[in-house]
C-alpha cells in the first residue's frame, strides 16, 4: 500500500517539473547576468555616469550630496501608469473568454471600465494630469 501511495505521489509531483526546470533556468539566467555584467562591461571612471540623471531637470552646477531631491510629479505619474496599466492587464483575460463568459461578463465588464472611468475622471478633476 506504501509502495503504490509512494508512486502516486512521485506521478503527481512530475508533473511539476518543467515548472521546476523554467524557474532553475530563470534563477540561473538572473545570477548569470548579475555575475557577468560587471566583469565584461566598461569599467572606466567618469564623472557623468555618478550624477543623478532625472528627465526634464536641469543639473545643478555645483554637485549636491546625495543627488538631491526628486520632484513628487515624477512618483505621482509612475503611479497613475501603473494603476491604469492594471487594467489592461484585468482586461485581457476577459478578452479571451468573451464568449463563454456571456452577458453577465459584458455587465461586469462595463461596471470595471465604468468604476476606472470614475477614477479617471477624478485623478483629472483634481489636477493629477496636469504636467505643470
Amino acid at each position: 500500500m506504501s509502495v503504490q501511495l509512494a508512486q502516486d505521489v512521485t506521478n503527481d509531483l512530475g508533473i511539476y517539473l518543467p515548472l521546476v526546470v523554467m524557474f532553475a533556468l530563470a534563477a540561473a539566467f538572473a545570477v548569470f547576468s548579475a555575475l557577468l555584467g560587471p566583469l565584461v562591461g566598461p569599467s572606466r571612471y567618469n564623472r557623468a555616469k555618478f550624477e543623478a540623471y532625472e528627465c526634464g531637470i536641469e543639473p545643478s552646477p555645483q554637485p549636491i550630496i546625495g543627488g538631491g531631491r526628486v520632484p513628487v510629479a515624477y512618483y505621482l505619474t509612475a503611479m497613475l501608469f501603473i494603476l491604469f496599466d492594471i487594467e489592461m492587464v484585468f482586461l485581457y483575460p476577459f478578452a479571451v473568454s468573451a464568449d463563454v463568459l456571456g452577458l453577465f461578463g459584458l455587465v461586469e465588464i462595463f461596471l470595471f471600465i465604468a468604476t476606472v472611468g470614475f477614477a479617471y475622471a477624478y485623478v483629472w478633476r483634481r489636477g493629477g494630469l496636469d504636467w505643470n
